[in-house]
């Protein structure tokens, strides 16, 4: 009687300890993977006086160059 309650005690353990583990993977993936979707939306900038390609956030429209400070608008394909 001892070693069957003994069984299922280390089975419910093993059970929440995987659980707990692919819990957090779950977690982590999903925030993870929304910080780098927003990090790899960028609009594509040129700047007509020095000819510097350079990106800046989605959603901007104009953006000043980081080279000389023009304002540009974005490249549109």
């Amino acid at each position: 009687m001892f070693s069957v309650s003994l069984s299922v005690g280390a089975l419910v353990y093993t059970f929440s300890a995987l659980s707990f583990v692919l819990g957090l993977w779950f977690y982590y993936d999903f925030r993870d993977r929304g910080m780098y979707d927003r990090e790899r939306r960028k609009a594509i900038f040129h700047c007509i006086r020095c000819d510097k390609l350079y990106a800046a956030r989605v959603g901007t429209e104009t953006c000043p160059c980081p080279k000389c400070s023009f304002r540009n608008s974005r490249l549109r394909f």
